[in-house]
């Protein structure tokens, strides 16, 4: 059996724990930058929509007392791993598919009431960490998904814990799903089934499988057989990521070049910082720059570039160097820069990199990062950078309404009087 294991309303919990408050008042989580609403509370879900830009709304967060916050990802994150920790106290096999939710393999629990289980593991969760879980149990992914709907939709019912492990449970739920709702199936893709009258779950496991897999793939076909409560799909194993990215809006506009290359130069270097933490190296990188597109007396530009490495690396001065040349390539006088991105590509592990015979990496570059990397590690995040990064300079984002860091920073930890 699987289990989906989904954090209510996730960012607005994290600001509830050390918070409490705030528990039943409605809250918003901004984008960065403090762009746009991205998270909600249920309170707050019918005063605001999603995707709300922040500043249109202000009258509507001060009428309805809306509780207003700044991502505080810092927070979130380490909220995240702790649930993920306490769910791993249930079963070994997890997927941690984003921030908020995993997908749990129970192997021998046959004989074990699961509705119960899930009762006890959201209680252990909420105990531990303090955020509330909702947790749908099936033998198939796509259906643990589903499940995992009808315990978040009916709290009262199924006490956050529901399980389809029926026939019956299991037509009744695939017909109460809306076709929208399936999990991967897409907005083209349910409209193309909607205008065939295929309104539901249950309407699509209804297909002939060749029509399917001609319409929408193999990936269509082992979807509908997963609805079917036909194993498709296993706990994805974590896999070194093929592209890296570290890209930002700025809080102000910028215009003239140093500033631009400090930023690229810092984005380049977050890239390395995360090639090393997965030992791998990179031999492609691209940097791109765009105006704000928003501002339409403003004149607009965006370009990027790629730029081939002569040998892969990970070090953040081979890196850095190579996105300030891509960076000089492209950049234009006389614009207002809104946003910048290094991404690197071409990603191999270090124990699979091919030696050049003329030129390879400085070899006093590796111990070099490992020092570095070190000694950020011992003395927080970034005290050591290369030149090129702005020394005396910290960036930041537009966070006006952040909450403290409560658990990862000594001098925000909750007091008590």
């Amino acid at each position: 059996m699987y289990a989906l294991v989904d954090c209510n309303n996730f960012y607005a919990s994290c600001e509830r724990v050390f918070r409490p408050h705030l528990n039943g008042k409605p809250i918003a989580v901004l984008s960065n930058n403090d762009g746009c609403v991205i998270a909600r509370s249920n309170e707050a879900k019918k005063f605001v929509p999603m995707g709300a830009v922040a500043f249109k709304y202000k009258e509507i967060f001060k009428q309805y007392q809306i509780h207003v916050f700044s991502s505080n990802y810092a927070l979130y994150g380490d909220l995240s791993n702790r649930v993920m920790n306490t769910l791993r106290t249930f079963t070994p096999d997890i997927e941690i598919y984003s921030i908020d939710e995993a997908f749990l393999e129970f192997k021998g629990f046959d004989h074990y009431d699961l509705q119960s289980y899930g009762v006890k593991m959201r209680e252990t969760v909420l105990q531990h960490v303090g955020i509330p879980v909702s947790i749908g149990f099936a033998n198939t992914k796509a259906l643990s998904k589903i499940s995992n709907k009808i315990a978040k939709k009916f709290p009262e019912r199924t006490n956050g814990s529901y399980v389809i492990d029926t026939e019956e449970k299991r037509i009744k739920a695939l017909k109460w799903t809306k076709i929208e709702d399936v999990w991967g199936i897409g907005r083209k893709f349910s409209q193309r089934l909607q205008a065939k009258n295929i309104m539901t779950a249950y309407d699509f496991t209804q297909l002939q499988d060749s029509w399917v897999q001609k319409e929408f793939s193999i990936v269509g076909l082992r979807l509908k057989h997963e609805l079917e409560g036909k194993p498709r799909l296993s706990l994805d194993e974590v896999k070194n990521k093929k592209a890296i990215s570290t890209t930002r809006s700025f809080d102000r506009d910028i215009s003239d070049y140093f500033s631009l290359k400090e930023r690229v130069a810092t984005f380049a270097c977050s890239c390395a910082e995360k090639l090393r933490k997965q030992d791998s190296n990179c031999t492609l990188i691209m940097v791109f720059v765009l105006t704000n597109y928003h501002k339409k007396n403003q004149a607009q530009y965006s370009r990027n570039i790629t730029v081939q490495l002569p040998y892969p690396t990970s070090s953040s001065i081979t890196i850095s160097q190579y996105a300030q040349k891509a960076l000089k390539a492209i950049y234009k006088e006389g614009y207002a820069y809104k946003k910048a991105g290094v991404i690197v590509m071409g990603i191999r592990p270090n124990n699979e990199t091919q030696l050049n015979l003329f030129v390879n990496e400085n070899p006093k570059h590796n111990p070099l990062m490992k020092t570095i990397d070190d000694i950020n590690r011992k003395l927080g995040v970034r005290k050591l950078k290369i030149g090129g990064q702005g020394l005396g300079r910290t960036w930041k984002m537009k966070q006006e309404r952040l909450s403290p860091r409560f658990t990862t920073h000594w001098d925000e930890v909750l007091e008590v009087d």
